[in-house]
Protein backbone atom coordinates (compact mmCIF):
# COMPACT_ATOMS: atom_id res chain seq x y z
CA UNK A 1 0.00 0.00 0.00
CA UNK A 2 2.92 2.35 0.66
CA UNK A 3 4.17 1.73 -2.86
CA UNK A 4 0.70 2.45 -4.34
CA UNK A 5 0.44 5.64 -2.24
CA UNK A 6 3.84 6.84 -3.43
CA UNK A 7 2.89 6.24 -7.08
CA UNK A 8 -0.36 8.21 -6.60
CA UNK A 9 1.52 11.18 -5.10
CA UNK A 10 4.01 11.14 -7.95
CA UNK A 11 1.23 11.16 -10.55
CA UNK A 12 -0.60 14.01 -8.81
CA UNK A 13 2.65 15.96 -8.45
CA UNK A 14 3.23 15.79 -12.19
CA UNK A 15 -0.39 16.80 -12.95
CA UNK A 16 -1.02 13.52 -14.72
CA UNK A 17 -4.69 13.44 -13.78
CA UNK A 18 -5.79 11.10 -16.59
CA UNK A 19 -3.05 8.63 -15.78
CA UNK A 20 -3.95 8.89 -12.08
CA UNK A 21 -7.60 8.10 -12.77
CA UNK A 22 -6.63 5.06 -14.82
CA UNK A 23 -4.26 3.96 -12.13
CA UNK A 24 -6.94 4.43 -9.45
CA UNK A 25 -9.38 2.34 -11.48
CA UNK A 26 -6.76 -0.35 -11.87
CA UNK A 27 -6.09 -0.27 -8.15
CA UNK A 28 -9.81 -0.71 -7.43
CA UNK A 29 -9.96 -3.62 -9.86
CA UNK A 30 -7.00 -5.25 -8.11
CA UNK A 31 -8.70 -4.79 -4.72
CA UNK A 32 -11.95 -6.31 -6.06
CA UNK A 33 -10.05 -9.22 -7.57
CA UNK A 34 -8.28 -9.74 -4.25
CA UNK A 35 -11.60 -9.75 -2.40
CA UNK A 36 -13.09 -12.22 -4.89
CA UNK A 37 -10.05 -14.48 -4.57
CA UNK A 38 -10.33 -14.32 -0.77
CA UNK A 39 -14.04 -15.14 -0.95
CA UNK A 40 -13.37 -18.04 -3.31
CA UNK A 41 -10.68 -19.42 -1.02
CA UNK A 42 -13.09 -19.09 1.91
CA UNK A 43 -15.76 -20.91 -0.11
CA UNK A 44 -13.32 -23.68 -0.99
CA UNK A 45 -12.38 -24.05 2.67
CA UNK A 46 -16.05 -24.16 3.70
CA UNK A 47 -16.86 -26.73 1.00
CA UNK A 48 -13.93 -28.85 2.18
CA UNK A 49 -15.13 -28.61 5.79
CA UNK A 50 -18.68 -29.53 4.73
CA UNK A 51 -17.41 -32.47 2.66
CA UNK A 52 -15.35 -33.73 5.60
CA UNK A 53 -18.34 -33.38 7.95
CA UNK A 54 -20.57 -35.26 5.48
CA UNK A 55 -17.88 -37.91 5.10
CA UNK A 56 -17.89 -38.46 8.88
CA UNK A 57 -21.66 -39.03 8.79
CA UNK A 58 -21.33 -41.42 5.84
CA UNK A 59 -18.57 -43.40 7.56
CA UNK A 60 -20.85 -43.78 10.59
CA UNK A 61 -23.76 -44.90 8.42
CA UNK A 62 -21.51 -47.43 6.69
CA UNK A 63 -20.34 -48.79 10.04
CA UNK A 64 -23.91 -49.14 11.30
CA UNK A 65 -25.02 -50.78 8.04
CA UNK A 66 -22.21 -53.33 8.30
CA UNK A 67 -23.39 -54.03 11.84
CA UNK A 68 -26.94 -54.49 10.51
CA UNK A 69 -25.72 -56.94 7.86
CA UNK A 70 -24.11 -59.10 10.53
CA UNK A 71 -27.35 -59.10 12.53
CA UNK A 72 -29.34 -59.93 9.40
CA UNK A 73 -27.08 -62.88 8.64
CA UNK A 74 -27.53 -64.27 12.14
CA UNK A 75 -31.30 -63.86 12.26
CA UNK A 76 -31.66 -65.23 8.70
CA UNK A 77 -29.72 -68.35 9.62
CA UNK A 78 -31.77 -68.79 12.80
CA UNK A 79 -35.15 -68.38 11.13
CA UNK A 80 -34.09 -70.60 8.20
CA UNK A 81 -33.20 -73.43 10.56
CA UNK A 82 -36.40 -73.05 12.58
CA UNK A 83 -38.50 -72.89 9.42
CA UNK A 84 -36.90 -76.14 8.25
CA UNK A 85 -37.80 -77.85 11.56
CA UNK A 86 -41.36 -76.52 11.40
CA UNK A 87 -41.89 -77.64 7.80
CA UNK A 88 -40.76 -81.15 8.68
CA UNK A 89 -42.92 -81.14 11.80
CA UNK A 90 -45.92 -80.04 9.77
CA UNK A 91 -45.37 -82.91 7.33
CA UNK A 92 -45.14 -85.25 10.31
CA UNK A 93 -48.48 -83.92 11.56
CA UNK A 94 -50.10 -84.57 8.19
CA UNK A 95 -48.56 -88.04 8.04
CA UNK A 96 -49.56 -88.72 11.66
CA UNK A 97 -46.01 -89.72 12.60
CA UNK A 98 -45.63 -87.30 15.53
CA UNK A 99 -44.84 -90.08 18.01
CA UNK A 100 -41.87 -91.09 15.88
CA UNK A 101 -40.48 -87.55 15.69
CA UNK A 102 -40.56 -86.15 19.23
CA UNK A 103 -37.08 -84.62 18.84
CA UNK A 104 -38.26 -82.81 15.71
CA UNK A 105 -41.20 -81.33 17.60
CA UNK A 106 -38.87 -80.36 20.40
CA UNK A 107 -36.66 -78.47 17.92
CA UNK A 108 -39.74 -76.87 16.38
CA UNK A 109 -40.43 -75.29 19.75
CA UNK A 110 -37.89 -72.60 18.82
CA UNK A 111 -40.71 -71.14 16.74
CA UNK A 112 -41.81 -69.64 20.06
CA UNK A 113 -38.63 -67.57 20.29
CA UNK A 114 -39.39 -63.89 19.69
CA UNK A 115 -36.63 -62.82 17.31
CA UNK A 116 -36.46 -59.15 16.35
CA UNK A 117 -34.17 -57.43 13.88
CA UNK A 118 -33.02 -54.21 15.52
CA UNK A 119 -31.09 -51.99 13.09
CA UNK A 120 -28.69 -49.29 14.24
CA UNK A 121 -30.22 -46.11 12.81
CA UNK A 122 -28.05 -43.69 14.80
CA UNK A 123 -25.88 -42.57 11.89
CA UNK A 124 -28.80 -42.08 9.50
CA UNK A 125 -30.88 -40.16 12.05
CA UNK A 126 -27.90 -37.95 12.90
CA UNK A 127 -27.40 -37.09 9.21
CA UNK A 128 -31.13 -36.40 8.73
CA UNK A 129 -31.06 -33.94 11.62
CA UNK A 130 -27.90 -32.20 10.42
CA UNK A 131 -27.37 -29.33 7.98
CA UNK A 132 -25.55 -31.70 5.63
CA UNK A 133 -28.48 -33.94 4.74
CA UNK A 134 -29.33 -31.71 1.79
CA UNK A 135 -25.98 -32.57 0.20
CA UNK A 136 -27.28 -36.06 -0.66
CA UNK A 137 -30.77 -35.01 -1.78
CA UNK A 138 -31.87 -36.62 -5.05
CA UNK A 139 -28.76 -38.81 -5.18
CA UNK A 140 -28.60 -42.61 -5.52
CA UNK A 141 -27.55 -42.80 -1.86
CA UNK A 142 -30.61 -40.80 -0.80
CA UNK A 143 -32.87 -43.25 -2.66
CA UNK A 144 -31.07 -46.30 -1.24
CA UNK A 145 -31.30 -45.02 2.35
CA UNK A 146 -35.02 -44.26 1.96
CA UNK A 147 -35.62 -47.75 0.52
CA UNK A 148 -33.55 -49.36 3.28
CA UNK A 149 -35.45 -47.75 6.14
CA UNK A 150 -38.78 -48.36 4.43
CA UNK A 151 -37.95 -52.09 4.35
CA UNK A 152 -36.89 -51.91 8.01
CA UNK A 153 -40.39 -50.68 8.90
CA UNK A 154 -42.07 -53.45 6.88
CA UNK A 155 -39.90 -56.09 8.57
CA UNK A 156 -40.66 -54.66 12.01
CA UNK A 157 -44.41 -54.84 11.33
CA UNK A 158 -44.23 -58.46 10.13
CA UNK A 159 -42.06 -59.53 13.06
CA UNK A 160 -44.41 -57.84 15.53
CA UNK A 161 -47.44 -59.51 13.94
CA UNK A 162 -45.87 -62.97 14.23
CA UNK A 163 -44.35 -62.45 17.67
CA UNK A 164 -47.59 -61.05 19.12
CA UNK A 165 -49.51 -64.07 17.84
CA UNK A 166 -46.88 -66.44 19.19
CA UNK A 167 -46.84 -64.78 22.63
CA UNK A 168 -50.64 -65.02 22.86
CA UNK A 169 -50.58 -68.71 21.96
CA UNK A 170 -47.77 -69.34 24.42
CA UNK A 171 -49.68 -67.53 27.17
CA UNK A 172 -52.72 -69.70 26.52
CA UNK A 173 -50.65 -72.88 26.55
CA UNK A 174 -49.14 -71.91 29.91
CA UNK A 175 -52.64 -71.98 31.42
CA UNK A 176 -53.43 -75.42 30.01
CA UNK A 177 -50.26 -77.39 30.75
CA UNK A 178 -47.82 -77.97 33.57
CA UNK A 179 -44.79 -76.33 32.02
CA UNK A 180 -42.44 -77.73 34.64
CA UNK A 181 -42.89 -81.17 33.04
CA UNK A 182 -42.67 -79.78 29.50
CA UNK A 183 -39.47 -77.83 30.15
CA UNK A 184 -37.90 -80.74 31.99
CA UNK A 185 -38.68 -83.04 29.08
CA UNK A 186 -37.17 -80.56 26.63
CA UNK A 187 -34.07 -79.35 28.46
CA UNK A 188 -33.11 -81.79 31.23
CA UNK A 189 -30.91 -84.73 30.28
CA UNK A 190 -32.47 -88.21 30.38
CA UNK A 191 -29.95 -89.31 33.04
CA UNK A 192 -31.05 -86.51 35.34
CA UNK A 193 -34.71 -87.33 34.78
CA UNK A 194 -34.13 -90.97 35.72
CA UNK A 195 -33.24 -90.08 39.29
CA UNK A 196 -36.44 -88.05 39.79
CA UNK A 197 -39.61 -89.42 41.37
CA UNK A 198 -41.63 -88.59 38.27
CA UNK A 199 -41.38 -91.47 35.78
CA UNK A 200 -40.09 -90.81 32.26
CA UNK A 201 -43.41 -91.90 30.82
CA UNK A 202 -45.12 -88.98 32.55
CA UNK A 203 -42.69 -86.48 31.04
CA UNK A 204 -43.16 -88.01 27.60
CA UNK A 205 -46.94 -88.00 27.86
CA UNK A 206 -47.00 -84.35 28.97
CA UNK A 207 -44.74 -83.39 26.09
CA UNK A 208 -46.89 -85.29 23.55
CA UNK A 209 -50.03 -83.57 24.77
CA UNK A 210 -48.32 -80.17 24.70
CA UNK A 211 -46.91 -80.53 21.16
CA UNK A 212 -50.17 -82.11 20.00
CA UNK A 213 -52.28 -79.15 21.11
CA UNK A 214 -53.85 -76.89 18.49
CA UNK A 215 -52.10 -73.65 19.66
CA UNK A 216 -48.69 -75.33 19.49
CA UNK A 217 -49.35 -76.72 16.02
CA UNK A 218 -50.74 -73.38 14.84
CA UNK A 219 -47.49 -71.64 15.76
CA UNK A 220 -45.46 -74.34 13.98
CA UNK A 221 -47.60 -74.08 10.86
CA UNK A 222 -47.43 -70.28 10.81
CA UNK A 223 -43.65 -70.32 11.24
CA UNK A 224 -43.30 -72.85 8.42
CA UNK A 225 -44.93 -70.39 6.01
CA UNK A 226 -44.30 -66.91 7.37
CA UNK A 227 -40.59 -67.37 8.04
CA UNK A 228 -39.98 -67.76 4.31
CA UNK A 229 -41.50 -64.32 3.77
CA UNK A 230 -39.40 -62.84 6.57
CA UNK A 231 -36.22 -64.43 5.22
CA UNK A 232 -36.96 -63.01 1.77
CA UNK A 233 -37.32 -59.54 3.29
CA UNK A 234 -34.10 -59.96 5.27
CA UNK A 235 -32.29 -60.83 2.04
CA UNK A 236 -33.83 -57.82 0.30
CA UNK A 237 -32.68 -55.54 3.10
CA UNK A 238 -29.19 -57.07 3.06
CA UNK A 239 -28.90 -56.40 -0.69
CA UNK A 240 -29.95 -52.76 -0.28
CA UNK A 241 -27.58 -52.42 2.67
CA UNK A 242 -24.67 -53.70 0.59
CA UNK A 243 -25.58 -51.20 -2.15
CA UNK A 244 -25.50 -48.41 0.46
CA UNK A 245 -22.03 -49.48 1.55
CA UNK A 246 -20.82 -49.57 -2.05
CA UNK A 247 -22.28 -46.13 -2.80
CA UNK A 248 -20.71 -44.63 0.33
CA UNK A 249 -17.33 -46.10 -0.66
CA UNK A 250 -17.63 -44.38 -4.06
CA UNK A 251 -18.58 -41.03 -2.52
CA UNK A 252 -15.79 -41.16 0.07
CA UNK A 253 -13.22 -42.10 -2.58
CA UNK A 254 -14.31 -39.34 -4.98
CA UNK A 255 -14.24 -36.73 -2.24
Amino acid sequence: MKIFRKIRFQLLGHNKTRTYVLYAVGEIVLVVIGILIALQIDNWNQVRKDDNALKDYLVKIKSHTLEDLRKLEEITQGRTQIADYCKKARISILDKTEDENLMLFMASGYAFADYYFKPNTGGYEALKNSEYFGKINNTPLDSLLANYHSLVEVIAENEKSYNDYMVNQEAYLSTQFDLSLILASAFVSPDSLKIRATPQAEYDEAFKQYTGSIPYRNVISLAAFQFDSMIYQYNQLAAVGQSIINEIDVLITNN
